[in-house]
């Protein structure tokens, strides 16, 4: 009788397994374009589904879109800083924060985020801000993640949950689901307050009102408000 030896007996153990069993697939990265985590309001769930209903649209980045009398698309204009942007005025489309903006009012019934990817970070109906430095582990569907400095926020995207955004990112592109870019001059993220504002509410009485650090005249500065703005005080401080 032929014996088989253990290594041989090994092998044809192995291939009889390989053979016999599927061979697992990995999973592939979820690329669509919804709330992909538990815990969101319903209204910020409601503004994941419109900017990806834009998303599966196939709506066009343009510099300024979004920016009408009304919510929605609109052409884009020619950005002098980016040769990307000679087609936008052809485009009807979205910038970052018109794409907010559109998301957020189909959410509310209210135009509550018009403005640049600055005011709406600076929001009055914000409900809480994260830093950086906090990542991703405390933020929902809904929230809204941005880039820059203090002073200058240029870029805003909706997080989706699950380290991904929808955004409007830049000229030549559609709008699109994306990892989100925590390097660079990611600045932190603000969870909108869709329903009644509580606190002491005013208005700024001038362009370029400047908010400071802390309340001294040489503190630093932290945003300047373009316009007059409705701003909401939660604490005052003689200075």
């Amino acid at each position: 009788m032929l014996r088989r030896s253990a290594p041989l007996a090994t092998l044809i153990a192995l291939l009889a397994f390989l053979l016999g069993a599927p061979v697992p697939v990995p999973a592939a990265a979820d690329t669509s374009c919804r709330v992909l985590a538990p815990g969101a309001s319903p209204e910020a769930e409601r503004a994941v589904a419109a900017a990806c209903e834009q998303v599966a649209a196939g709506v066009w980045y343009t510099w300024g879109g979004g920016h009408g009398p009304e919510p929605g698309a609109t052409y884009g204009r020619v950005d002098p800083n980016d040769p990307a942007s000679e087609h936008d005025p052809e485009r009807l489309g979205f910038d970052c924060s018109g794409l907010v903006r559109y998301a957020y009012a189909r959410a509310t019934g209210s135009d509550v985020l018009d403005g640049t990817a600055s005011s709406q970070y600076y929001t009055h109906r914000a409900a809480e801000r994260f830093t950086a430095g906090q990542g991703l582990a405390p933020l929902l569907p809904g929230d809204l993640l941005v880039w820059g400095t203090s002073q200058d926020l240029h870029h805003i995207a909706v997080y989706l949950g699950a380290g991904r955004m929808a955004e409007a990112r830049q000229s030549g592109t559609k709008l699109m689901v994306s990892d989100v870019r925590l390097s660079g001059d990611y600045h932190g993220a603000v969870r909108v307050n869709p329903g009644p504002v509580t606190g002491s509410l005013f208005r700024t009485w001038g362009t370029g009102v400047w908010t400071k650090a802390l309340p001294s005249v040489s503190a630093a500065r932290v945003y300047a408000f373009p316009g007059p703005t409705t701003i909401r005080v939660q604490c005052q401080k003689h200075a």
